[in-house]
């Protein structure tokens, strides 16, 4: 692939749009990098200012919390993965291909045949799985669901289950399908790797062992 990637991110994630200076680039780049780093518990924008060699008020300009910060960033990744899905499958017929492209896409690090990003992609991958669920798991989930922050999430999911219902027109709950995929992706490749005794996986670095499972998983429930 050679393209640039950027995508309108829901302006009531962030107080100034980061796209639209260096230092918010730069903002989000070093985000992406200490929370894989530190985890998101223990990241914060002290930490990041530091690591910026600024001062956290120029980061509180962009973003009101480290949540929001998080946000964006998971935020980028959907839309970016629903463009990858829609990229790798567009030249294939098969319904049944196409879920087994996604089930790869979904268990694995971004692809290394895409141009150079801004973010780290290992590590943005990694973040997804081990931080991604924390934007929604709040108290305040339905206060922030109100201003459509969880768009991407949702067509990426939207997407998914008009493939399964191809795959499937008998098949009644396409769209929970689609979403317990995403989310059990994210689940067996984070106890495979630290809580293997929760998986059947034979070796702990068995980076096909998500895949291998979704996808006996996803076939079995479609018949």
């Amino acid at each position: 692939m050679n393209f640039k990637v950027k995508f309108t991110v829901n302006d009531k994630i962030f107080i100034k749009d980061p796209d639209s200076s260096d230092v918010g680039r730069e903002i989000v780049k070093k985000g992406v990098d200490l929370i894989y780093e530190l985890g998101f518990e223990n990241f914060n924008f002290k930490k990041l200012a530091t690591e910026m060699s600024t001062s956290e008020a120029t980061i509180y300009r962009y973003f009101e919390n480290k949540h929001r910060l998080l946000l964006y960033i998971i935020n980028w990744y959907w839309s970016f993965l629903e463009f990858l899905v829609e990229y790798k499958i567009q030249n294939v017929s098969d319904p049944k291909a196409q879920l087994k492209i996604i089930v790869q896409l979904l268990t694995h690090d971004l692809p290394n045949d895409l141009s150079p990003m801004e973010y780290n992609k290992r590590y943005l991958s990694q973040i997804i799985i081990t931080e991604s669920s924390k934007v929604y798991l709040v108290k305040e989930v339905n206060e922030i669901n109100k201003n459509q922050v969880f768009k991407p999430y949702k067509d990426l999911c939207s997407k998914l289950s008009e493939i399964i219902s191809s795959y499937n027109p008998t098949y009644n709950f396409p769209r929970s399908l689609s979403s317990t995929l995403i989310e059990t992706s994210h689940q067996q490749q984070f106890f495979s790797l630290y809580l293997p005794k929760l998986t059947d996986v034979k070796e702990k670095n068995d980076e096909q062992f998500a895949a291998n499972y979704l996808e006996d998983f996803l076939f079995r429930v479609l018949g």
